[in-house]
C-alpha cells in the first residue's frame, strides 16, 4: 500500500502562502497540498496524520514567523522519531534568512534546499520534482505511481536498476 503522501508548506503572510500552493497544484493528484500558517500549525498537521498511512514527503517552511521561527521547526522535525517524517525532505523558504540561519539549517535540520523570495514558478516547480522524486526513491516506493507527476528518466532508471520499486 502506498501512504498518502503529504506536501506541507509553512508560511505566515497569506498572499505568499496561497502562490505557493497555486505554484505546487501540479502535484495535487498525486500529493495532499496543505498549508500552515506558524510552526503550531505544522505541528497539528504533523500530530493529525496517521503513521500507518501517511507521509510527510516534503516541507516548504519559511524562516521568519511569528512564534518559533522556521529554521527551529525544521531542526525539530529533522530530530522526530515519527515515522510520518521518515525521508522528508525539507526546504527553508525565505528572503530574509541570514547567513548565520542558513548555515544551521543545513547543519542541524538536515535541509535539502534553500529557496529565496521572490521565486521563479517554473524553476520552483522542478525543484519540487526532483526533491520528490528523491523522496519516492529514498522511501522505496512503487515508481510506477508517480511517472505522470515526477522524474520519470530517475524513476524509470531506478525501477530499471532496482526491480523492487515496481
Amino acid at each position: 500500500m502506498i501512504p498518502t503522501l503529504h506536501i506541507i508548506c509553512v508560511e505566515d503572510e497569506t498572499a505568499v502562502l496561497d502562490a505557493v500552493l497555486r505554484d505546487l497544484r501540479p502535484f495535487e493528484d498525486s500529493f495532499r497540498l496543505s498549508g500552515a500558517g506558524d510552526a503550531a500549525e505544522a505541528r497539528e498537521i504533523i500530530a493529525g496524520l496517521d503513521a500507518e498511512t501517511d507521509r510527510v514527503a516534503l516541507i516548504y517552511c519559511d524562516h521568519i514567523m511569528p512564534g518559533e521561527r522556521g529554521v527551529d521547526l525544521l531542526i525539530d522535525l529533522h530530530g522526530s522519531e515519527n515515522p510520518v517524517l521518515a525521508h522528508t525532505r525539507k526546504v527553508l523558504f525565505t528572503g530574509q534568512a541570514g547567513h548565520d540561519d542558513t548555515i544551521t539549517a543545513i547543519n542541524r535540520a538536515g535541509l535539502n534546499h534553500y529557496v529565496e523570495k521572490p521565486w521563479e514558478a517554473a524553476a520552483f516547480v522542478a525543484l519540487t520534482k526532483k526533491l520528490l522524486t528523491d523522496y519516492v526513491l529514498a522511501a522505496h516506493l512503487p515508481v510506477m505511481s508517480f511517472m505522470a507527476v515526477l522524474e520519470t528518466e530517475r524513476l524509470a532508471d531506478a525501477l530499471h536498476d532496482d526491480e523492487t520499486l515496481s
